[in-house]
């Protein structure tokens, strides 16, 4: 029996019984001149075979193929249940990069734009149940076009802090059972305040005599429950109140998480759907220059995450991998993450969940800079709010996720016309807004904040040398702090008191092997920001510099040191590429883990 890679149930927030994991092997063929369709490709065999989810420029793929891509395609031959008689059929795509179209049976059922959102089309009229069901994918992937890509590169080849590109299916897909009427998700606001969570219910239908029945539970025991009428409000909410021995709050120290159910009952009581789920009962709040977790300043350690693998890029080859680096992370000093240029896959926000590990969600918007003269060379275009939107909706439930920011380092000249960059961040901060009024939104991290109500601000310094580092943000304490600029000229709207940090910085070029092999500062095999260190006890001191000057500074509510592992070219993580490691990760433990002034 051929083993399916990834076989977690890929939703760990809202989960059901019924559901088939269609990992694995497809059918696969490149289509590089677009023209599958007038071809045929739609209704024959394909070519190749790839293991799904893995993108075909990875290794684990199978396909290994790092060239440009415009589209590809896959085609799968699905077995539907008998036991799902019945009941709806749902195809969920964890995500596909960049533009999906989807056909079941030859008819196309949907269509999807952005890769790095899921999606989810509904396939009930097209299948049998007990039958088998012919899938086909086609991604198309164009070079030239403004597209959310993170950090894949547009050239040939990885440059500087551009990586591998990715292309098509690279997350899990996957099958789900569901009841004529059903719980399509969950929306759960945890309310410190009053020891109580808020959880609405999206359903199919509201139908007469219909309810929903909310069930916590701690250590298998129910703690707290509700029902409420499901035929009334199109959103049905209960708020369910803990009781004052039962409360414990969720915090990186204590990552306490209650079990959730939640049930959808006709008007006899019998269950017409049942999903499981999870909640962690914390607040994250804003006082003057802190952010306050559960009514406490805690220090941010974070860490910048670029949530790559050598042998299989922006997926995480196992489970497992995801769990090692958060562990990885932790054992560094840090407590964090930003999330970087990457949304990550859902069950990372599940292990950060049990784990205590506080992150930073963030959007992929990198590709759409250079187009035009620079006082309006950015162009994102109204498909980054739309996919920002599915970003925020999916991820909303998990308590670790602290803070939304959904553009990074948008440098463009600040004058007196609206550009399309304005609205286009205005748009996608003010939609985070409206969805989510319980974590701070940052507009764009570091350059060019264009947002004057932002609820926070940052910078991003990687100057070097830890003394004139330390200068840079010395302005802080008089509302003054450090501002990128872009060639002596202003890019942002001014800082407004908000709570503030340095959300990138450090990245200290350092890799044993490749430093004994290079000379001078050639950057081709090896990259890093400023100076290459000597040698590791040179990193250690320029390490502990860097991070005493944002430690010791009483105004500043954490940081966030670049980055986790190395990237390919990119060689300033505190670990390899393959996450072994490359320097004395003790010493780098303990430079974080003394007392930050912000703290006392």
């Amino acid at each position: 029996m051929t083993t399916v890679p990834k076989p977690e149930y890929p939703r760990p927030q809202l989960q059901r019984a019924q559901w088939l994991n269609l990992n694995g092997p497809w059918q696969f063929e490149i289509d590089s001149g677009d023209s599958g369709i007038d071809r045929g490709l739609l209704d024959r065999d394909l070519n190749s075979e790839i293991i799904v989810p893995f993108a075909p420029e990875t290794e684990l793929s199978g396909i290994g193929n790092t060239d440009y891509l415009e589209a590809v395609w896959y085609r799968r031959t699905v077995s539907i249940p008998q036991d799902w008689d019945g009941q709806r059929v749902l195809l969920h795509f964890g995500a596909v990069d960049h533009d999906a179209t989807i056909w079941v049976n030859g008819n196309e059922v949907g269509r999807h734009r952005g890769g790095f959102s899921s999606f989810t089309v509904e396939i009930t009229a097209q299948v049998t149940a007990g039958s088998d069901a012919v899938v086909v994918v086609r991604a198309r992937d164009p070079r030239e076009a403004v597209q959310a890509r993170g950090k894949q590169s547009l050239n040939f080849a990885n440059a500087d802090c551009h990586y591998t590109r990715t292309t098509g299916i690279w997350q899990t897909v996957w099958l789900e059972a569901v009841p004529q009427t059903y719980i399509k998700s969950l929306r759960i606001t945890p309310q410190l305040a009053s020891s109580s969570f808020a959880v609405q219910a999206a359903l199919s239908a509201n139908q007469p005599g219909n309810s929903i029945k909310i069930i916590f539970s701690d250590a298998g025991t129910p703690v707290a429950e509700q029902t409420v009428r499901a035929d009334l409000d199109l959103g049905p909410t209960g708020t369910v109140i803990i009781a004052d021995d039962k409360v414990r709050a969720w915090s990186p120290e204590d990552p306490h998480l209650y079990d959730l159910t939640v049930q959808l009952l006709d008007e006899s009581g019998a269950t017409l759907d049942e999903v499981t789920s999870y909640a962690g009962l914390r607040s994250v709040s804003l006082d003057g220059k802190q952010i306050k977790i559960n009514g406490k300043p805690v220090f941010q350690r974070l860490v910048l995450d670029q949530g790559y693998w050598p042998e299989s890029l922006m997926t995480s080859p196992s489970d497992e991998a995801l769990v090692r680096d958060i562990e990885l992370s932790l054992a560094a000093g840090f407590n964090g993450a930003r999330l970087h240029q990457k949304v990550f896959e859902e069950r990372f926000y599940y292990h950060a969940d049990k784990l205590g590990y506080l992150v930073w969600g963030e959007f992929a918007d990198w590709g759409a800079g250079g187009y035009g003269k620079i006082e309006d060379h950015q162009q994102p275009t109204a498909s980054f709010i739309t996919q920002w939107l599915e970003v925020v909706q999916r991820d909303f439930n998990h308590p670790s996720l602290i803070g939304w920011c959904p553009m990074n380092e948008t440098w463009q000249p600040l004058h007196d016309r609206i550009t399309q960059l304005d609205d286009v961040m205005r748009g996608m901060f003010l939609a985070t807004k409206a969805i989510d009024q319980t974590r701070p939104v940052l507009d764009t991290s570091g350059y060019s904040h264009r947002v004057p109500e932002t609820d926070v601000y940052d910078s991003h310094d990687y100057e070097q040398d830890p003394a004139k580092f330390a200068a840079n943000q010395a302005g802080l304490a008089n509302d003054d702090p450090y501002l990128n600029v872009h060639d002596g000229r202003t890019i942002s709207q001014p800082y407004n008191g908000q709570p503030y940090f340095v959300s990138e910085f450090g990245g200290i070029w350092w890799n044993p092997e490749t430093a004994a092999a290079a000379k001078g500062t050639d950057r081709r095999e090896s990259w890093g920001y400023g100076d290459r260190v000597a040698d590791e006890e040179g990193f250690q001191v320029r390490f502990e510099g860097l991070i005493g000057a944002l430690l010791d500074d009483p105004n500043m509510f954490g940081y966030c040191y670049t980055q986790l592992t190395d990237v390919f070219q990119e060689e300033n993580g505190i670990y390899r590429f393959d996450r072994s490691e490359k320097l004395d990760v003790g010493r780098v433990r303990a430079a974080q883990l003394r007392p930050a002034a912000y703290e006392k």
